[in-house]
């Protein structure tokens, strides 16, 4: 690489490196050298991989898709916080400019039991489907889309619903809660079709359905701590995890 520029930066990666799901893993340290401040993230790992693969060295597998925010598939725990600390930002959007010359940064996957690592930054996060699966959609007939613009649904249900529909599924709330809970993730599936007549036909068998799932696949309980609402890169909101709660509550009634 060409000389330090004053415009870039010269930083020491500390980047957890597994070859398996069953193989030990160890931080490994790498040096990113000339990292523009506008470039996010996953560009600059890019940069560091095609370093490393020039040297004969196997590349540092991590996870991206859209790189716009979007998909939720780059998540990697930086210096101790998902997505890296940023107010609202995944991986992709986190720029470099919050950074400094010098700096020590730390690169770990998510650490879950429900989330099992498959190659150094790679989790399987298969379990949020699963959860998905046992309940997070309506069967119930719908009609068409002139059907659906029918029914009129109040603008504070309708905003309520948006919000939780937000949610995308990264799974940031798992990785920060000590006791590796997807309470949020869940309750905004649950709370988005509760609220909405489409929804709630199957209200009780949906919640029931995804909070076994939920206990199934090896997720913690909830113990309030709130990290899983600093952590999310769309600020879902806890208030979905009360009205999980009372949703239970009342398929349990019923």
């Amino acid at each position: 690489m060409s000389a330090h520029n004053e415009n870039t930066m010269n930083l020491t990666l500390h980047v957890w490196r597994q070859k398996g799901p069953n193989a030990p893993g160890k931080l490994e340290t790498y040096e990113a050298k000339n990292v523009s401040p506008d470039q996010s993230f996953l560009e600059m790992l890019d940069e560091v991989n095609e370093d490393l693969i020039r040297k004969g060295i196997d590349p540092i597998a991590f996870d991206h898709d859209c790189r716009e925010g979007i998909c939720g598939m780059c998540s990697q725990v930086i210096n101790g916080v998902p997505h890296g600390g940023q107010d609202r930002t995944t991986v992709c959007q986190l720029h470099m400019r919050t950074f400094n010359d010098g700096d020590n940064i730390f690169i770990e996957p998510w650490r879950a039991k429900a989330f099992p690592i498959v190659k150094d930054l790679v989790v399987d996060r298969s379990a949020l489907d699963t959860i998905i699966q046992a309940g997070g959609y309506t069967s119930c007939h719908t009609g068409g889309v002139p059907d659906g613009n029918a029914i009129l649904i109040p603008k504070p249900e309708a905003d309520y619903a948006m919000d939780a529909a937000e949610c995308i599924g990264c799974g940031a709330c798992v990785a920060g809660c000590p006791n590796g809970s997807a309470m949020l993730f869940t309750s905004a599936k649950v709370s988005q079709l509760a609220v909405l007549p489409q929804g709630k036909a199957e209200a009780a068998t949906r919640v029931n359905a995804m909070t076994e799932a939920l206990q199934a696949c090896g997720f913690g309980n909830c113990t309030n701590h709130y990290e899983c609402q600093a952590s999310c890169p769309k600020g879902i909101n806890v208030k979905f995890i009360a009205k999980l709660n009372r949703e239970y509550l009342k398929a349990a009634f019923k």
